[in-house]
Order: structure tokens, then sequence, then C-alpha cells
């Protein structure tokens, strides 16, 4: 049954959510949010914020949900981040268990499992990438070792040729893609790096500033490579701004020839992966600032070969940015429509795949995203792990918490998600660049 809840934080939730409930609330969830588990949040509300976020309530937001540009007012709230208080712990969904893996660590940010099961991080800000090895199950890494240093704020990591037995490590500095042998096992960097790529905009000799991580994937049958480029601007407003091969995602051969611009006018495709099932490109996309409150949403989407996504000049479909009105006509017809469109501002970064034999079969193949948070929003969106239930790689335009609780009531800030993995027993690993730790999420049973 239908019904309309009205928040008794009327400053919290300004506008009225459409909640279906689904089943019984969880009591563990009670005093984490004033909605059901289960609870569908939709309509003008454009699902909710960090009070409503709970393990288990789900999203959906529609391009008819869409406010006009600038019915809010374009704030700058960026995250104020604090020690973690006592007690607090990530919140999960029953019968899940969250653990810190791995603490101490420096700005870590993206990461990858290899096909032995060692883990690699990219350790951005400090330049390098750390690899961990833990046994089967094991709470902590019995080994922890430098992999490689030195490295231009490192972010995209990757194994080719894709399969059990890779021959090299490839990972995107914010200019260049680099690449190392590679066996199974190996925990230093050998040799010098062969640079593939040598030309990425926005680093190196070319650094221009904008968006600075670069994603890497590989194609199912490793004959392609993906490199995610974020733009140098918010929407392009001064023409000698350069965004030159920005704002796309890039192909090349694994041995860098073969450049051609994969798809366009994505703004900033942080994470790039391969469903496992269908072999389809996707991306976990920032969309603009500026506009308001609730707009633009963020998404996550099945990137079409040669596919335009609007940015600049239009978002979600046919809408104009009125910072670009009346500009290029011709395009509006060919601007493609994002498969699940995201609370805007949530910052959507690294995404993969659930592809491990521990959680329940419902779960397998399921797209999962890390939402490291908003900064150009009155209340604060995003801080989670969000789940994309797709059926047979298709989604159905709805996303759900999976992960929560790095808010605190004062809207403050203890915990900012940015990469996740599956491990090779199928345990989630996340990295959290807020608290400067991994944090581990297994499945326990109800």
């Amino acid at each position: 049954m239908l019904r309309i809840i009205i928040p008794t934080l009327l400053l919290l939730l300004p506008s009225a959510l459409l909640v279906v409930p689904r089943g019984e609330e969880d009591p563990l969830l009670r005093n984490a949010s004033p909605y059901e588990a289960d609870s569908l949040l939709s309509g003008q509300g454009v699902s909710g914020n960090w009070a409503s976020d709970a393990p288990g309530v789900r999203h959906r937001v529609t391009p008819s949900d869409l406010p006009k540009p600038y019915e809010s007012k374009s704030v700058d709230n960026g995250p104020h981040l604090v020690e973690r208080p006592a007690n607090a712990w990530p919140k999960v969904p029953p019968g899940f268990k969250v653990e810190e893996f791995l603490t101490g660590l420096d700005n870590p940010r993206l990461i990858r499992t290899a096909p032995n099961g060692d883990i690699f991080v990219a350790e951005s800000r400090p330049g390098r990438i750390r690899v961990l090895r833990a046994t089967d199950g094991a709470g902590h890494p019995e080994i922890n070792e430098v992999f490689v240093s030195g490295l231009d704020r490192p972010f995209g990591i990757a194994f080719y040729p894709p399969g059990p037995d890779p021959k090299y490590i490839y990972i995107c500095n914010t200019g260049t893609v680099i690449r190392f042998p590679y066996s199974s096992g190996l925990l230093q960097a050998r040799g010098t790096a062969d640079t593939i790529v040598y030309d990425i905009p926005g680093g190196g000799l070319l650094r221009g500033g904008g968006h600075w991580t670069r994603d890497i994937a590989f194609s199912r049958d490793g004959k392609k490579m993906f490199i995610s480029v974020g733009s140098h601007s918010n929407v392009f407003e001064n023409p000698k701004e350069n965004e030159d091969r920005r704002a796309d995602i890039l192909e090349y051969n694994p041995d860098g020839t073969g450049f051609r611009i994969y798809a366009s006018g994505i703004r900033n495709a942080v994470g790039i992966a391969i469903h496992p099932q269908t072999g389809e490109l996707w991306a976990s996309v920032n969309e603009r600032d500026g506009l308001g409150d609730d707009l633009v949403p963020d998404y996550i989407t099945r990137v079409k070969e040669g596919g335009f996504y609007g940015w600049p000049w239009y978002y979600i479909g046919g809408h104009q940015d009125p910072r670009h009105a009346g500009e290029h006509p011709e395009l509006l017809e060919k601007v493609l429509l994002p498969d699940v469109l995201l609370q805007s501002h949530s910052a959507s970064l690294e995404m993969t795949f659930y592809s491990g034999a521990q959680f329940p079969r419902e779960y397998v193949n399921d797209a999962f995203a890390c939402e490291h948070g908003s900064w150009n929003r009155s209340f604060r969106t995003g801080y989670k792990l969000i789940r994309v239930p797709l059926h047979n790689g298709a989604p159905a335009g709805v996303y759900e918490d999976f992960m929560t609780g790095f808010v605190t009531p004062e809207g403050n800030v203890w915990g900012r998600p940015v990469g996740v993995t599956v491990t090779k027993e199928g345990a989630f690993l996340v990295t959290d660049d807020g608290a400067n730790l991994i944090w581990r999420i297994s499945y326990v049973g109800r």
C-alpha cells in the first residue's frame, strides 16, 4: 500500500517523499533512519539525504523528479571531517558483518583484486601502489608491501591479459598509463615502467588541472583498453579551458595504439568496469554542480559505444544547461539517458560487480559503487556504499543503500568511501580516505 510520509525533520527533508514499504523494519535500524529498511524513496524529494539513509533503503530518481535549475541555491557545504566518534561504526544489512581490515593508510583510493587474490590499493596523494595479502577469511592482511612508489597521483589499476594468468599490471597516473611485468604473487614491481599512453590530458607535461582520477578496464576479450578522463571544468564556461579528450572514455589497443574516443559528454567517469555476464562497459559518473541542491544527478550506466551523454550542453537526456542556453541544438536528439540516476552531488566513485560466492545468490553480478559524499548541497548526500540490483545485466533504475553511517547526527563526516573490490573468498573491501583505512564486509548469515 502506498503512503506519504511527512518527515518530522522538515529542515532535513524539504520535500515530501513517496515511500513504498516492503517489509517490517529491522530493529537495528530504528535509530539510523526515519524510514523503514526496504522502503523506496522517490518523488520530488529526489530520494532524501544522509538522514534518511540506512541499509536496505531503496532510491529511485527519475527525469520527471528534477527541479528547474536554480530552484534552490548552490552552496559550498563541504564535508566537515572529524575523528570517528566513540562507538561509531558503519551499518550494513542484516546477515552482514563489517570490520576494520587495515588502518593507518595515507589517502587510500581505488582498490583492485589480482587474479591470485592479492589486493592492490592506490594511495594517490603519496604516489604509491600497495599490495596486501590475507589468507581466506582473514580479517587482516598478513603481508603489506609497497609495490611501487614515485608515481603521479595513481588511481586506476588493471591486470592484463584478463584471466587467471596476467603478464602485466597497468597503472593510471594522471597523465600517463604505465605497465610493469607481472606474475602471480609478485610483491614489488621489477624493472622500469613501460609507458603505454604518455599524453592523457590533465597530467604530467600536459598538466591542466580539473579532475585527475583515471580508471582503466580491459574488454572481456582483452582486445581493447578503456581509460576514463574527467573534465577540466565544471561546465566549460571559459573557452580557454582545454577540454580536448576530456569528459570522455578513451579507447586504445593494449599496447597504446589505435586511439579513439569510445564515448563522450561524460563529465567525470571516476570508476569504470566490465560486467562479467554481458561484457558491457559501465561507468560511475560525477555530474556537474552549481544548479542547486537537486541538480544534476550523478549516475551509473552502461556506456554505449559512440554514445554522447550531454556534458556540457545538456544533462540527463534533453535538459539543457542554462549556462549554455541555445547552444548546439543539433545535439539534443543525440543525448543518451543514463541507466540509473543517483542523488545529486553524491560523488559516485569506484564501482564493481559482485562476482563472489559468499553473499546470497541475489547479489551475484549486481553493481556496487562508493559514494564519496557531497560538497554542493545544503544537506549532505552520499557517504555510503550502494547496490544497483540487476537482472541479466539490466538495471531497473533503482539503487539501494548497502553500507551507511559515516555522518554524525550533527552532520559532521568521519568516513568517505572511495573504492570497492571483491576478495577471492567473496567478501568486499572498501577504501575510506576520510578515516584512512579499509573496511571488510563479509556475509555471516541471518
